[in-house]
This record gives C-alpha cells, sequence and structure tokens, in this order.
C-alpha cells in the first residue's frame, strides 16, 4: 500500500513589523515596543527649533505612536540653513506643517500632528496637556512664567518633561520626572545578575550534589573534566566546612585559601595540563561565595512609604514591591530566585537538568510571591488584578529594581532668585574642578534669565559695546542661576559689580568662582555670538541623546538620566549633573 503524502505544517516566518523592529526589539522587546507604540508625545517647540525637530526624527525611526509639533513660526532663510526637514519652497510658510510633512516619509505608520499657536495656551489651559504622555519642551521660552507654569503643569499630571537647550557649539537638557519613577527592568550586566544561591541550598539541588559527586575522585578524566563548576564548589565547600567548624569562607584572605583549595582538586595528568571547569570554579569563588543582600536600590523601594502602607489606589509596583518584602523577610534575606544559569562546561544532560533545577526554584518562588500578591489586593480592594508576567519581570529583577525620585526643573526668571539650598554644597563643590561642565549649565540658565528680561536689557545694549554688555549680561541674569553667600556654600566667591545703577538700585551678584569664571566667560561669549541659532550637527547629536533618554522613560526599561546632561561641542564632552 501507498504510503499517504503528508504536507509539513507551515513554519510562521517573522511579522512585517517584526522585521522592521527587529534591532530594537533585541533592546526592549514586545513590552517596551507596545510602550513606545501606545505613547503621545508633545514637543513644544521655540528658537530655530532644529533640536527639537531632531528629537523628534530619533524617536519617529523607532516607531513612538504619535506626535504633536506646536510652533507658531513661519520658516526663515535661517531654518533652511540648519533645518533638514524643510526645503527651499518652505520658506515663508508654517514651519510646524512642514518639518511634519518631511518627518513623516520617515514612518508612515506614525501619527504626526501639527498645531499652530503659542505655547502660551498650554500654561494657560494645563487640561491641554493631559493627553500627553511626554512632553518635550525647547527654550529659551519668552517667559519664564509659561514655562514654570508648563513645568508645574506636567509635574502635578505626572507627565515627564523634557527641557531642552541648544546654541552654538553647546547644550544641555533636563529631565523632570513625576515625584517617584520606578523602574523594574533596568538591564544590569548579565554577570552582575548571576544568582546562583550557593550558600543557601534547597533539596533538588542538594540531591542532584550528592548524585553527580559522590565518587569525584573516581570519576573517568572526561566526566571529572565535565563535572560544573558550581557543583564543583559545593562539594568544596563541604570538604572546607568538615574543617572549619561548619564555617564558609569569609573574608578575602579565607577564600583565597578556598580558591587554592578548589584548584587542587583539578586533575593535571592529561593531555590539556589541566580542567576547565576547575578554572571556572575558582574564578566564581570571590562572586558566589557571598551571603544574600539587597541593592540599595531595592532598600530604599521597600523603606518607601508607598511600599509599607498599601492602599487601594496603590501602583501595581507598589503591591508587588510589598510582596517581595514579605517574601525577603520571610526567608532570612533572600529574595525570589532569578532562575538563569551561566554558561560552563558540562555534559549536556548535566546542563540541562541544572538549569531546570533552578527553573523549578524560580517557578516555586514565584508561586509564593503571586499568593500574597493575591491577598494583598483582596486586603486593599484593588479593583484589577495584577498580571502574571509583571509579576515574573519584578520577581526576576527584583534585586536591580531602581526608584528615582523626580526633581523640579529649574526655572530662571528676571523676577525671583532660585533656592538652591538643597543642593547648593554639592554643587559648589562640583564648580571647584576646573574641567568641570557645570557652568555651562548655568550659563543656560544666564540665557534663559536674559530672555525673560530681553526688552528692558536690549534697550540698555543701545548704548553699551559688546565687551560691555558681555559684562553685564554675565553679571546679572546669572544671580537667577547662583545664589549670593552663604546660600551657596563657603567655598563660592562673589563680588557686587556697579553695572547699569540706573536701572538696577539693587546690586546683582557675579559669578566669582576661581575655577569655573573663565568656563563660564567663555560659554556666554560663545551664546552671544550665535545669537540664538543651533548648529546642526550640535543639535542632531543633542537630538539623538534626547531620544534616547525618552525612551528609557516611555518604555521604563534602563535608567535615565537624572536629572540633568550637559553637552559640550568643543571639547566633545558630556556630563550629567543631579540638579
Amino acid at each position: 500500500m501507498a504510503e499517504k503524502a503528508t504536507t509539513p505544517p507551515i513554519l510562521r516566518g517573522p511579522t512585517a513589523k517584526e522585521k522592521k523592529y527587529d534591532r530594537q526589539l533585541r533592546l526592549w522587546a514586545a513590552s517596551g515596543q507596545a510602550a513606545l507604540e501606545n505613547a503621545k508625545v508633545l514637543l513644544l517647540n521655540s528658537g530655530s527649533g532644529v533640536v527639537g525637530v531632531e528629537t523628534l526624527k530619533n524617536l519617529i525611526l523607532p516607531g513612538v505612536g504619535s506626535f504633536t509639533i506646536v510652533d507658531e513660526t513661519n520658516v526663515s532663510e535661517m531654518d533652511l540653513g540648519v533645518n533638514f526637514f524643510l526645503e527651499e519652497s518652505s520658506l515663508g510658510r508654517w514651519r510646524a506643517e512642514e518639518t511634519r510633512k518631511f518627518l513623516q516619509e520617515l514612518n508612515p505608520e506614525v501619527e504626526i500632528n501639527s498645531l499652530k499657536g503659542s505655547i502660551d495656551m498650554f500654561a494657560d489651559s494645563p487640561s491641554r496637556l493631559e493627553q500627553y504622555s511626554l512632553i518635550l519642551l525647547v527654550g529659551p521660552t519668552r517667559n519664564a512664567t509659561v514655562l514654570e507654569r508648563i513645568c508645574q503643569h506636567a509635574d502635578k499630571s505626572s507627565i515627564p518633561l523634557f527641557y531642552i537647550h541648544c546654541q552654538g557649539f553647546f547644550s544641555h537638557f533636563s529631565v523632570q520626572l513625576p515625584t517617584q519613577f520606578p523602574i523594574v527592568d533596568t538591564h544590569p550586566d548579565l554577570v552582575s545578575t548571576q544568582d546562583l544561591r550557593l550558600l543557601n541550598l534547597w533539596p533538588e539541588l542538594l540531591e542532584f550534589l550528592e548524585k553527580k559527586t559522590a565518587d569525584l575522585d573516581s570519576l573517568s578524566d572526561h566526566d571529572h573534566g565535565h563535572v560544573p563548576y558550581l557543583l564543583i564548589l559545593l562539594y568544596f565547600l563541604n570538604v572546607w566546612k568538615a574543617s572549619h567548624n561548619n564555617q564558609v569562607p569569609t573574608n578575602y584572605s579565607e577564600k583565597k585559601e578556598f580558591k587554592a583549595l578548589v584548584e587542587s582538586g583539578a586533575r593535571t595528568n592529561n593531555s590539556e595540563g589541566g580542567e576547565e571547569n576547575f578554572d571556572e570554579a575558582a574564578a566564581a569563588v570571590l562572586k558566589s561565595l557571598n551571603p544574600p543582600s539587597i541593592s540599595s536600590g531595592l532598600h530604599q523601594v521597600f523603606e518607601a512609604d508607598d511600599c509599607q502602607n498599601l492602599k487601594s489606589t496603590s501602583a501595581n509596583f507598589w503591591i508587588i514591591a510589598n510582596a517581595i518584602q514579605k517574601f525577603h523577610t520571610s526567608h532570612n534575606g533572600i529574595l525570589p530566585l532569578p532562575g538563569a544559569l551561566p554558561d560552563m562546561k558540562a555534559q549536556s544532560c548535566d546542563y540541562i537538568q541544572l538549569q531546570n533545577i533552578y527553573r523549578a526554584k524560580a517557578r516555586s518562588d514565584l508561586v509564593e510571591v503571586s499568593r500574597t500578591i493575591r491577598n494583598l489586593e483582596q486586603e486593599v480592594g484593588t479593583k484589577t488584578s495584577i498580571e502574571q508576567a509583571e509579576i515574573e519581570a519584578f520577581c526576576k529583577g527584583a534585586q536591580f529594581v531602581k526608584l528615582i525620585h523626580g526633581r523640579p526643573i529649574r526655572v530662571a526668571k528676571c523676577t525671583a532668585e532660585i533656592d538652591w539650598s538643597d543642593r547648593a554644597k554639592a554643587l559648589s563643590q562640583e564648580l571647584q574642578d576646573p574641567d568641570s561642565l557645570l557652568p555651562i549649565y548655568f550659563a543656560f540658565h544666564a540665557l534663559d534669565r536674559y530672555q525673560d528680561d530681553i526688552d528692558r536689557i536690549q534697550k540698555l545694549r543701545k548704548s553699551a559695546d559688546d565687551q560691555q554688555f558681555n559684562h553685564i549680561m554675565a553679571g546679572r541674569v546669572v544671580s537667577g542661576a547662583i545664589p549670593p553667600l552663604p546660600t551657596f556654600g563657603e567655598s563660592a566667591h562673589f563680588s557686587t559689580p556697579a553695572v547699569d545703577p540706573e536701572h538696577d538700585p539693587k546690586p546683582w551678584p557675579r559669578f566669582d568662582t576661581p575655577e569655573a569664571r573663565t568656563t563660564f566667560d567663555n560659554v556666554v561669549k560663545e551664546l552671544d555670538r550665535a545669537d540664538w541659532g543651533e548648529l546642526h550637527n550640535i543639535a542632531a547629536l543633542t537630538g539623538g541623546m534626547v531620544a534616547q533618554e525618552v525612551i528609557k522613560v516611555i518604555t521604563k526599561q534602563y535608567v535615565p538620566v537624572d536629572n540633568c546632561c550637559v553637552f559640550d561641542g568643543i571639547s566633545s564632552k558630556t556630563a550629567v549633573f543631579k540638579i
């Protein structure tokens, strides 16, 4: 009888979207891509606006779902020289719509809208902001009060906001995150995530250890050279404990002695002159034989009031954190096992069995945490249940959870001083470094203050030469960026120049920290030389950096800048400061 022909099943290949976004899916997975596609980003553009458009370019390409460009400016000849998303026919037309058309060509799947109007309307009507998941605000704004109100509205609505400045060879951006911004998937280094739990064994692992090492010395050279290194460590740990009052090696000298004990067990009378698995075991001694501990980030989460006192409105993050804290307490300082196993020299069957033992233990811990969470949900009366995938992700990455406390953006106003009391000492110490880029940040603050007071200062400029103007600008406007003594710290020194006494009866402190004054003066001169203009290469690079941080914030993966980044295009250096 002839055999019946059968058609093999059709294998499903990657979808068009998976092919399109293949590389980035490897970075932030499908969950991160979904977060990007659901995001709605608002760009409040001002000035030449190049850095804002370049930021959008780097967000449109990876598929952020929706954008709205707010810009009331018409295209000028200056725009044509620096903005690559305009063409000659755009001259005199509405800039937001012209850039929208060319940006749309980058990714037709993204929704891009343009809105003609001043950013003032968002300051006057905060409800307009609530539909957006993130705000990009390009400076300098014409009115510091408008900037201040938008920042306040965003903070009240827990909407992340980026304030971006780019002029000449310098740029900076500040990030205003919600008061509490937790990140579970921080993507730590793979080596640091290994948790073999060698000092806290469970029955299945003990049974496998006994089975594979009971006759270790009588094994053949092949089998002896393929015993997984963690079993080797556990075997010799028992040997060590037998002669050390049942204690494990704790300090460096003891671990060094234990390492020598492990190395002595390797067979050298073979063709390789040693055994790779024993080399792996010796190399893992220092990092694998440590008592359980938690990171400072997780400790901060456990100590937070939101974790200690759950409510019916508590975010999923805090409910899971509370459950894991209970697990940590009931298991004598041990967190749920992640279950990942590093590569090692071993026979395939042994490695797979060992891998299954760790995975089974991780599942068991996950079940216990999940049970606690379901009980907590009933106790506090939450309306929806937390998805199992979210619980599992937290359990796997609990040791590396990060909680960022968002800080408001410092707004420089010509009518008020900024209170730096909480950061004065740290910033003052930073200014003592002659190579610090912090003066660039303060120079942009000076620019904001100048812009806020531009009408009166421009009148003064008519009767002053450029050198005098720069001196006045550096002396006057920075008073809003740097507070006078003693608020800013004893190491910051100021003098009071007698400039423009007719219009300024109140003296203005000068920026006279010796290590920073030269840098500050040079930056002020460059900003004045640039005359509100942007260099495309600096704007493009800054836009790329901002977009990278925006993606971190939207996906809640990796750790974003906290909370200010400065770029010096002359020396090609960046620096991050907590302002």
